[in-house]
């Protein structure tokens, strides 16, 4: 399937700072839905790669594609148009964005009406948009991108200004577009948790340069967990249980035990057996590498931990 995004060996100089040193890389593939979330720190050229991909900047050299339209020489066929007309209605307004994107004008006006509602504005339609909260703003400007049913929709700071019911519904509706309408999104935030929730893979800026890309779904499927824990009682057959629900444990003095857990077994598992040998849990610890944690490691801000390996019974 052919990408999304296609970016090859882009670079990007504002002035005499080159922002974007050379990255690459292929996001989302057209017709399969998925969410990228687009990270890094502050100054690390996430702005700049968005705007380059909406034809705002020339590179300096390498090439940047969107379904296949080269981001600077046909910018004029993929616009961005994120600006509200404050004194037109947001139904008026839907209509005018969705007629710009090649609806017929019945059919603008019908969308327009459905995507208000998709999105919560529904009562709302019929007021002008400058009256409108900030948090209502934001859905609107996601009701004017999806009117036509893009292949791709990018997100800046989407939830920026929301309150948390609102943050919630943007990140529902967000979901909504990537698996009931085929949608690709890339959404940069600088919020780990709304992206770990939405977002099938990431992709993590530094300095210009890409310094991590992950399938989040592979990567949670790689981790294991690990545990560390405590019982009281007699612990002698804690390690063959263990070894019966695909876990391994290595006891480290009477009472305390290192354990990988498989990602598909729950750590309530553990209570279970412990209960079945007649053991008392004093203590459990058990932690995977979060989306924070994965960023933090790719940006230098985190050492990565050691990750054991189970050899011939010993972690």
């Amino acid at each position: 399937m052919n990408p999304v995004i296609a970016v090859d060996n882009l670079r990007v100089r504002l002035g005499k700072r080159e922002i974007l040193k050379g990255i690459s890389c292929r996001l989302g593939a057209s017709g399969v839905g998925k969410a990228i979330g687009l990270l890094g720190p502050n100054g690390a050229g996430k702005s700049t790669l968005i705007q380059t991909l909406l034809g705002f900047h020339k590179p300096s050299a390498g090439s940047a594609q969107i379904l296949g339209f080269d981001c600077h020489r046909q910018s004029l066929d993929m616009p961005e148009n994120d600006s509200l007309i404050a004194d037109m209605t947001a139904v008026a307004f839907l209509r005018l964005m969705g007629e710009l994107s090649g609806l017929p004008a019945a059919a603008a006006l019908e969308k327009a009406h459905e995507t208000l509602f998709h999105v919560g504005l529904g009562e709302a339609r019929y007021r002008n948009v400058g009256t409108y909260s900030l948090g209502m703003k934001q859905m609107a400007k996601l009701a004017q991108a999806i009117i036509h049913g893009p292949e791709l929709v990018i997100l800046d700071e989407p939830t920026n200004g929301l309150d948390p019911a609102a943050r919630q519904r943007m990140l529902v509706l967000i979901k909504e577009m990537k698996e009931q309408h085929g949608m690709n999104v890339l959404l940069c935030s600088h919020l780990l948790h709304d992206v770990e929730q939405v977002c099938d893979e990431v992709v993590i800026l530094k300095d210009g340069q890409i310094v991590h890309q992950c399938d989040l779904a592979a990567e949670r499927q790689a981790n294991k967990r690990f545990v560390q824990l405590q019982v009281s009682g007699d612990d002698r057959n804690l390690g063959a249980a263990l070894r019966e629900i695909g876990a391994e444990g290595v006891s480290e003095s009477p009472g305390t035990w290192r354990i990988v857990l498989p990602v598909e077994i729950e750590v309530n598992a553990l209570w279970r057996i412990t209960a079945r040998e007649n053991l008392r849990i004093t203590k459990l610890a058990y932690r995977r590498d979060t989306l924070e944690e994965i960023f933090l490691k790719a940006v230098g801000h985190l050492q990565p931990s050691p990750q054991p390996e189970v050899v011939h019974g010993r972690i």
